[in-house]
């Protein structure tokens, strides 16, 4: 008979004491003094969900600085020995892989679709599953692929794995709570997790709502509504306290713009839905070609060659496409198109998709977001004549269309972008934006990437 959890023997340890402090006569006077004064216990049932927030507030931010000092050290460093890139990219890539490969397997790709995975069964027979899928194991391996192959020149963000991250840090909190505490269920844990998550990674509450409602549970939020509020809250402000009231891409000037143009909002979507439902397309037959390649040193020898191959992109394109690329949108919302290279998309497509099936950590929002605002840039640069009052509008379309290619959420991405500037005036060409890359998007594909990934981790043997 399988065990509830598969407990670590300081998880034991630290249960026992928590155990003890349940039983204590202060907890006691202290619970009874909520009955006797005929208050709620939900202050005491949400006290692990408050913990377990403050923990990814601090998570995130220390998460964000780490990330910051990395890339730019991948960066200094291939600028000061550029030849040495068909080195160290390799190296990286493999060393990425391998700390997932031996140490954490579930740590690999993103993260969100080992979230949605471990909702999917918590409460269910196979519970014990998301053991697998969620731990502090995982997010210590998680963090440390993602920042090896970001020291590498990967185009890797943080912001998915920090929705894994944030996964495991509710779940480990969930069970560490002693079974005489009256706690929520393990199913509100992870989502509400999921969900502080996306809001301290990138500063946005009202993203990390809408994605609860839109991605990870297709449950009425009542269910979830007071857990998700408050530790949103929470994991934000611990953010916010530590950072300031930052805004991720900051405040890019937005002018009105004429009915005329409309249509302008209505391609620029389509297009870049498309291409982001395409890059969906390339990561499964970039995975499917990896299948071909059985045994540990065939797999190195693929992860090596997409080293090389993303070594030589940036040898040839430089530094704009490493990492994030968030460094690109701002010169782009606040420089003006004119000052992106015209292969700036292409090299952010294909080094993505390079960096992404190397197997290591990686993220795709963040990278999903540059590749859309560097489309967006050529479209207006290249194939669209319009007065450049009127780019940083379309350009925040062209990433919201990305990303909803790549995320069939499109409701989330608009909401996650106008967070991001604060540019509401502009909120009703951002839901349309994200209709319509929806409907071109299923075009190609009828689910999203991490909707295939997730069924992959639901399937895979125990």
């Amino acid at each position: 008979m399988r065990g509830k959890y598969h407990l670590n023997f300081w998880e034991i340890r630290l249960r026992r004491y928590l155990k003890k402090i349940s039983r204590s006569s202060g907890f006691q006077q202290i619970n009874h003094w909520f009955i006797d004064h005929n208050l709620s216990t939900a202050p005491l049932r949400a006290a692990p969900l408050w913990i377990a927030s403050a923990l990814v507030g601090l998570m995130a931010v220390g998460y964000e600085k780490i990330f910051a000092w990395v890339e730019h050290a991948g960066m200094h460093w291939y600028q000061s020995h550029p030849y040495l890139i068909f080195i160290t990219t390799p190296l990286c890539f493999c060393g990425a892989w391998l700390l997932t490969y031996y140490m954490a397997p579930s740590a690999s790709g993103s993260g969100i679709p080992q979230l949605m995975a471990a909702v999917d069964l918590a409460e269910t027979k196979a519970h014990w599953k998301v053991d697998k899928l969620l731990s502090i194991r995982i997010a210590l391996v998680k963090v440390a692929s993602n920042l090896v192959l970001l020291l590498g020149g990967g185009a890797t963000g943080r912001e998915g794995p920090t929705l894994q991250i944030a996964g495991s840090i509710f779940e480990s909190i969930y069970r560490l709570i002693p079974i005489t505490w009256n706690k929520v269920s393990q199913r509100v844990m992870i989502v509400t997790g999921g969900a502080a998550g996306l809001a301290a990674a990138f500063n946005t509450p009202l993203g990390g709502i809408v994605y609860v409602v839109e991605e990870l549970t297709k449950a009425h939020l009542a269910v979830f509504r007071t857990a998700v509020l408050s530790s949103v809250i929470i994991a934000g402000m611990t953010s916010q306290f530590l950072l300031g009231p930052y805004l991720f891409l900051g405040f890019p000037k937005i002018t009105r713009l004429p009915l005329e143009y409309i249509w302008l909002v209505v391609g620029i979507a389509f297009i870049t839905g498309l291409a982001g439902s395409a890059f969906t397309k390339l990561l499964l037959l970039i995975s499917a070609l990896r299948k071909r390649f059985q045994g540990l040193s065939r797999q190195l020898l693929f992860v090596t060659g997409l080293g090389l191959l993303f070594a030589g992109i940036i040898y040839f394109s430089g530094i704009q496409a490493m990492g994030s690329g968030k460094e690109l949108i701002n010169q782009a919302l606040f420089e003006g198109t004119q000052h992106i290279a015209w292969y700036a998309f292409p090299v952010r497509f294909i080094g993505n998709a390079l960096s992404f099936s190397a197997g290591g950590a990686a993220g795709i929002f963040a990278t999903s977001l540059s590749s859309g605002a560097m489309l967006s840039s050529f479209l207006l640069e290249y194939a669209i004549t319009i007065p450049t009052q009127h780019h940083n509008l379309l350009i925040l379309v062209g990433m919201i269309g990305f990303l909803t290619g790549v995320t069939r959420t499109p409701f989330t991405s608009a909401i996650l972008v106008l967070e991001m500037t604060d540019r509401h005036s502009a909120i009703f060409y951002f839901l349309l934006a994200g209709i319509i890359a929806n409907v071109a998007a299923s075009l190609i594909l009828r689910h999203s990437f991490y909707e295939i990934r997730k069924e992959e981790f639901l399937t895979q043997p125990a």
